[in-house]
């Protein structure tokens, strides 16, 4: 076993578990930091000179580079039931991602690197859904520079021989109407939009309901983005507070998908919402908002949600063929 598989796997068992999203995180970054680690056995405190591992990571690595399955994920394994094994096999099905993000807004890679990324993984597409106008802090995208960005997404797939597709999207602002902050001419050409809340989020439940109903129920809204905006890290952030019953049963009726997105210091939806939108018949998008490429592999989180509470593949759109996928979308549009 390779160290960044034991990993990857044991921060997926701790997901879960429904362990602390500070440990789960712990081992994703102890899991990017093993790419600068020589081949060959390695010993625990030479481990320790990586960035961001600590002594429980770097004795799992110290394990793994002898290629034996480090102790504390047989422990883990033995401890988990059988539904784990459904959420592990989940997150191999995955096809895609509808939530990612590139230097063209709060990115940190160019759009190429995050679609080489995704290849690596595996995907056969991946959403580019970077950031609307009104987000000024996260740069977001004029109509002018979402054209230009739609030309740069169309080369990178005039490239023969991939298998990959990168789909061309945006995640749009919901304003305090419910409106969505970007022209409708220009959002009706995009193959994914996600949708989400990213101002006023304290607002009182009856605006905010109101606001994510008339989003939801856009025909040009794929994907409800990160449904109550909470942080759990840090200083962390409350979360939105809404009539979830109505908002869930309009995106089953919708046919929007509800996010479940992967960012540690999200988990968004909650555990409650989870379930009280899997009950109303929702579809799910496993995301992982991911602003660099490493952040790509925090998929297998959302999947380890979504069969704790047993989601099957046909709920997941992030499993589905592209050709499902969009044909799905020209549907309901």
């Amino acid at each position: 076993m390779e160290p960044e598989e034991a990993l990857r796997r044991i921060a997926f068992l701790l997901e879960w578990r429904g362990a602390s999203p500070y440990r789960v995180r712990a081992f994703h970054t102890a899991a990017d930091a093993v790419r600068d680690l020589r081949p060959g056995s390695v010993d625990a405190a030479e481990a320790r000179q990586l960035r961001g591992v600590g002594p429980v990571t770097a004795e799992v690595i110290s394990q793994a580079s002898t290629g034996a399955v480090p102790s504390y994920l047989l422990r883990l394994q033995a401890e988990a039931d059988p539904g784990a094994r459904a959420g592990w096999d989940l997150a191999a099905a995955s096809t895609g991602d509808c939530h990612l993000h590139s230097d063209w807004s709060d990115g940190g890679s160019p759009l190429e690197e995050m679609a080489d990324a995704a290849r690596a993984l595996g995907h056969r597409w991946a959403v580019l859904t970077d950031h609307s106008p009104r987000l000024t802090i996260a740069h977001g995208l004029s109509p002018e520079r979402l054209e230009r960005q739609l030309l740069a997404v169309a080369a990178v797939n005039s490239k023969p021989g991939s298998g990959f597709r990168l789909l061309s999207g945006i995640e749009c602002d919901i304003l305090e109407d419910g409106s969505l902050d970007q022209d409708e001419s220009l959002l009706g050409r995009l193959d994914i939009v996600v949708a989400s809340v990213h101002s006023k989020l304290r607002s009182e439940p009856e605006p905010m309901t109101a606001r994510l109903l008339a989003a939801v129920r856009n025909p040009h809204v794929d994907v409800l983005g990160h449904c109550t905006g909470r942080i759990i890290t840090g200083r962390g952030r409350p979360q939105s507070r809404f009539d979830a019953e109505a908002v869930f049963a309009a995106c089953a009726e919708a046919g929007t998908a509800v996010e479940i997105n992967c960012r540690p210091e999200r988990r968004d939806p909650p555990d409650d919402l989870l379930l009280q939108a899997a009950a109303a018949g929702c579809r799910f998008a496993v995301d992982t908002d991911a602003h660099a490429p490493e952040q790509l592999r925090w998929q297998s989180s959302g999947y380890a949600r979504a069969a704790r509470i047993g989601l099957d593949a046909d709920r997941l759109i992030t499993t589905w063929p592209l050709g499902r996928l969009l044909t799905t979308r020209s549907g309901r549009s």
